[in-house]
């Protein structure tokens, strides 16, 4: 790993080297996928634009209803469109514009006919919520169909100017496509590749900051929360690359056969590792020669007398994540000289859609029912309040429903968009006063403004709300339509919509989702239990197989099941705690792997006996609060002394006791309050 005078990973820079925006921007953005998306749609809405614009001038002048489109489906282009490989993207970005260009045909043939166009518009919307239930590619075009219909509804666009309307979704489908393949294409081994440089980098940061405590000899409350902030930030960016590691056709990661399995387990385990150390040492600091020994990479052997006044368990504590730290500069090292090879043979394999469930067992459609109902109350409070601009009602009980899994999620959506509009609307209500008359600094703060909403979009939709507001702003300005009862009514219809969207979220179909998970989780707690009372028998080591191969099927059970509530209508999304809760149940599925695989004779001691006895202990605690784990927020390193086996036994370590302790030292880190 290098001693303290080699260049440093890019994640430690801002220990060493002073805070600048780089350091801030590597450190909240690790493989800058964030802003290479807020990227891609400022571009596309800008060349789109452009080039509307330049055929406004130069052939044909284009009606307002043009522009809205280009400009929305610019966004959507950049934001909804998520299929794999290039040529998938183009397929799906023209079926979504040619659902716009029907949409906005059926919208302006409807329009004089206003119960009829209603109910059209409610039953786009029901459509374009039950997409979702085919996969990225009905998402996707339900999110242009829904827009254009919406926006041909506001613009209300004579049937003679359609063939000019049309422009604006096909300029922006292919400008949207070009900026996505060509300009800033997707590539998963280099943010694969940098998103474990990541990794390394913060563990380095974990272990600078242990030595730097270990030298001073104390360690305060900043301290721990310091350490607990380098920890979380490590788990983010373990997560963030755990997303990156391509899926075979089943979408469940095998470590057992597995490469990109593996990796994940390896991600997953060097996590844990930096976990416990930080647990560890927070409680009683090891030796400063040990911290540096691991920091330089070299072989840490146990004292013959350890020093009353430090941890030998944190010693331990820190081998384990300096050895989990060489595997992954090994991993790198591996990575760039391969490009990953053997995981992109699983990227390539073609994945076999699932059978779409159109049934009310799945949530997705309940969620459908959810929104449609949410839009027709919408739409009929909102007309109440305003005959022309009821649609950002509907608008806004459409989109609270977005990447949420419950009802308290649809409820914290609607507050955040409620406060993101009436700040962002204050805000830019002085902008566009200010700048009124102002063509070009207008222009640039709008590009601005649409940069940071969907750059911030991934971290805090209040943040998106609040900049997408000011951008809208500034355009009302530009187009001369700005004024203060326009943007009171905004808000107050944005409120009302996201208002009913709670409401309904609560009484309609309300997302409790545990009662499918509650099923798995019983059949992979129950096959994980016969496991461990199998290896209390003295089961022979192919009984013990079999029943591991049990729990990797139940496993794979409860990620398939679990699939839907980190189902999400926005591209990007953070790596929430589904992936967490799922990542936890797959590192005990491997450990149980591990102990089947390594059964020795000694399985039978009275030691052996007793560290079964809690892991069966830990799976009946667990397994009584079923699908409790998957809404817990995990927050907190877990104060358990379970993380580690003793130094020196290299081979011990890679057995079935080292396995049966990971188990139950896995298993404590579902509930960190328990």
């Amino acid at each position: 790993m290098g001693g303290y005078d080699t260049p440093l990973p890019l994640g430690l820079n801002c220990l060493f080297s002073g805070f600048d925006f780089r350091d801030w921007l590597l450190a909240n953005d690790p493989a800058l996928s964030r802003l290479r998306m807020a990227l891609r749609v400022t571009l596309s809405v800008i060349l789109s634009f452009g080039a509307l614009l330049a055929i406004h001038t130069l052939l044909v002048p284009l009606p307002l209803a043009s522009y809205g489109l280009g400009i929305v489906l610019s966004i959507e282009g950049g934001v909804a469109v998520r299929d794999k490989g290039g040529a998938r993207q183009l397929v799906t970005r023209l079926l979504g514009c040619a659902a716009s260009l029907v949409v906005v045909v059926i919208a302006a043939g409807l329009e004089g006919h206003r119960y009829v166009s209603d109910a059209a518009f409610l039953l786009i919307i029901f459509l374009a919520a039950s997409a979702r239930v085919i996969g990225p590619r009905g998402h996707a075009i339900g999110m242009f169909a829904f827009m254009s219909y919406f926006l041909g509804a506001y613009f209300q666009p004579p049937i003679a100017q359609l063939p000019l309307v049309a422009i604006g979704p096909v300029v922006s489908s292919l400008i949207a496509h070009a900026v996505r393949s060509v300009v800033l294409p997707d590539d998963w081994r280099r943010d694969l590749l940098r998103s474990l440089e990541s990794v390394s980098g913060r563990i380095n940061q974990i272990l600078f900051k242990i030595a730097a405590l270990a030298a001073d000899g104390h360690v305060s409350d900043k301290d721990r929360q310091e350490l607990n902030q380098l920890e979380e930030r490590l788990k983010d960016v373990v997560l963030m690359a755990e997303s990156f590691i391509p899926r075979p056709p089943s979408g469940v990661l095998d470590p057992g056969t597995e490469p990109a399995g593996e990796l994940a387990i390896r991600l997953f385990d060097a996590h844990l590792a930096a976990e416990g150390a930080i647990m560890l040492c927070a409680q009683k600091l090891p030796p400063f020669d040990i911290v540096h020994h691991v920091i330089e990479g070299r072989v840490v052997r146990p004292s013959a007398s350890p020093d009353e006044n430090h941890d030998e368990e944190a010693t331990q504590a820190l081998v384990r994540l300096g050895k989990a730290q060489a595997e992954l500069i090994e991993t790198i090292g591996e990575g760039r000289k391969s490009g990953f090879a053997e995981i992109a043979a699983v990227a390539d394999i073609p994945t076999v859609a699932a059978k779409p469930d159109f049934s009310l067992n799945n949530p997705l459609m309940r969620a459908a029912l959810q929104i449609t109902l949410a839009a027709a109350i919408a739409m009929t409070l909102g007309l109440a309040l305003s005959r022309e601009r009821w649609f950002w009602a509907v608008l806004a009980s459409f989109l609270v429903f977005t990447n949420t899994n419950s009802r308290g999620d649809t409820a914290m959506k609607a507050l955040q968009r409620s406060i993101g509009t009436l700040f962002g609307i204050g805000i830019g209500l002085v902008l566009a006063t200010v700048l009124s008359g102002h063509l070009a600094p207008s222009l640039v703060i709008t590009s601005l403004s649409i940069f940071l909403a969907f750059y911030f979009l991934q971290t805090s939709y209040a943040t998106m709300t609040f900049f997408v507001s000011i951008a809208l702003c500034l355009v009302y300005g530009m187009i001369g339509s700005l004024t203060l009862d326009l943007l009171l009514l905004r808000v107050e219809e944005t409120a009302l919509g996201a208002a009913i969207g709670t409401v309904v979220a609560f009484v309609v179909f309300p997302a409790r989702t545990r009662g499918a998970l509650d099923v798995v989780l019983g059949k992979w707690f129950a096959a994980l239990d016969a496991l461990l009372k199998a290896a209390a028998g003295g089961e022979p080591r192919n009984a013990l197989i079999r029943l591991s191969q049990t729990l990797d099927a139940a496993y794979k059970d409860l990620a398939t099941t679990a699939r839907p509530l980190g189902s999400s209508w926005s591209v990007v999304t953070r790596p929430g705690h589904i992936r967490q809760t799922l990542a936890i149940f797959l590192a005990a599925t491997y450990w149980a792997r591990v102990m089947a695989k390594n059964r020795d004779a000694s399985i039978k001691d009275a030691e052996a006996q007793d560290l079964i006895a809690a892991s069966l202990a830990r799976v009946a605690s667990a397994a009584e609060r079923r699908s409790e784990c998957f809404f817990v927020h995990r927050k907190v390193p877990i104060s358990t002394t379970r993380h580690h086996s003793p130094i020196g036994q290299s081979q011990a370590s890679k057995g079935w006791r080292h396995g049966l302790d990971m188990i139950g030292s896995t298993l404590d880190r579902l509930y960190p309050d328990a």
